[in-house]
């Protein structure tokens, strides 16, 4: 064999070599595992607050309905919403009293026929009682005679105690006749105010308000013929404002007064200082927007006085709350997608060597964003944020 067929024996055998090499190191990376690509992060110690997020309104905390204290025809309201006013001098309503209805003809003979029995019902007792002052006359003139005679020994004093007795007893009878006289007088005056004409002139009543501060609302704006009791203007001080959230009763529990608060999303920069002032004790039931029916508790939250930009606000503007139920100043916490349920306990994937370690770990406090980690977890340790399906125990991984 000559030097030449040699030297292409020996390529052939390299080239072949080389090419089972290929074919068998392709073979194994395409059976191997891809990893996967995941989100991580570490473990941080920071500030963590726990709160109890709600949609909640502005009111002004006390305010006053004015309303009609009679039937009547109120003019035009001029106040407006906005308007200021002063308690006691600021005038809101004008209102004219109805007048009385009309007498129809069977009213009016029914009306004078009660008249005529009340006039008769007079003169009846006008004569009782100048029989019974007749009585009386004739009783006492009697009684002188007696006691002149008692007094003589030429009557018993027995007969003295018999005309005491009378006199004492029609005195009385005069008394009750001069009172069925002012009661039958009554009569006649109620019976003749029935038949009275209506006056063409009637009192004008002037409502002011009853504290200072502005006008809410008007429920009336036009003038009209009102029912007795109907609410017409709302009035209060804007400065004494306050926030109430109905919040779960579920969520209730956990809330005490002197609680911190933070509004937003009330249309400006940065959320507004309060604390809870009340809880209070009776719930309600309000069904959801999905149609559940909850139990609700109303939290009423006072503003803070030294942020000037409560100033803003006005009466029912909606407004969020975060009460906040728990916070501290230094724990470890890491982010709440990063927890995965586990039989009866929190677990994490913790990236170890390459590959997704599933580690149990204490978990306390939570909020929206983040938990508090009491053990299991450390600092320096990578945990992998939101795990899908695909992440399992010694799962190759790769951050992304």
């Amino acid at each position: 064999m000559s030097a030449s067929s040699r030297s292409r024996g020996i390529a052939i055998r390299i080239i072949g070599a080389g090419a089972v090499l290929a074919v068998f190191g392709f073979g194994w990376r395409l059976f191997q595992p891809v990893p996967v690509e995941v989100e991580v992060t570490t473990p941080r110690r920071t500030s963590m607050q726990v709160t109890v997020r709600e949609q909640a309104e502005t009111r002004v905390r006390d305010r006053y309905e004015v309303s009609a204290p009679v039937a009547g025809h109120v003019l035009r309201i001029q106040v407006q919403p906005g308007d200021s006013v002063v308690a006691h001098r600021t005038p809101l309503v004008t209102l004219t009293p109805s007048s009385p209805p009309l007498l129809d003809v069977r009213t009016r003979s029914e009306a004078g026929a009660v008249l005529a029995a009340a006039e008769s019902a007079l003169r009846a007792a006008q004569a009782d009682r100048e029989r019974v002052a007749a009585e009386l006359a004739h009783a006492e003139r009697e009684l002188v005679r007696v006691r002149g005679l008692v007094a003589g020994g030429a009557a018993p004093s027995q007969q003295l105690d018999g005309a005491e007795a009378d006199t004492a007893s029609l005195r009385s009878v005069v008394k009750g006749a001069d009172a069925a006289i002012a009661a039958a007088t009554a009569g006649v005056a109620r019976a003749r105010a029935a038949l009275a004409p209506v006056a063409p002139e009637r009192p004008t009543l002037v409502i002011r308000s009853p504290v200072t501060g502005v006008v809410l609302t008007r429920r009336r704006e036009s003038e009209a013929v009102v029912a007795q009791g109907e609410a017409l203007v709302e009035v209060g001080d804007i400065r004494q404002l306050e926030v109430v959230a109905d919040v779960l009763s579920s969520d209730a529990v956990a809330i005490r007064p002197g609680q911190a608060v933070l509004v937003d999303q009330w249309g400006g920069a940065g959320a507004l200082p309060g604390r809870v002032r009340r809880v209070e004790p009776s719930g309600f039931t309000k069904v959801s927007a999905l149609g559940v029916e909850e139990q609700r508790v109303n939290v009423i939250v006072d503003p803070d006085p030294a942020c000037p930009d409560w100033r803003q606000l006005g009466d029912r503007f909606r407004v969020e709350v975060a009460i906040v139920v728990w916070e501290a100043v230094d724990v470890l916490t890491v982010p709440i997608g990063s927890l995965v349920r586990h039989g009866d306990e929190w677990s994490v994937f913790v990236v170890r060597n390459g590959r997704a370690a599933r580690t149990a770990v204490q978990i306390g406090h939570q909020n929206d964003s983040d938990a508090e980690v009491l053990g299991g977890l450390t600092t320096v340790d990578s945990v992998v944020v939101y795990p899908g399906e695909s992440i399992d125990d010694g799962v190759a991984i790769v951050p992304r």
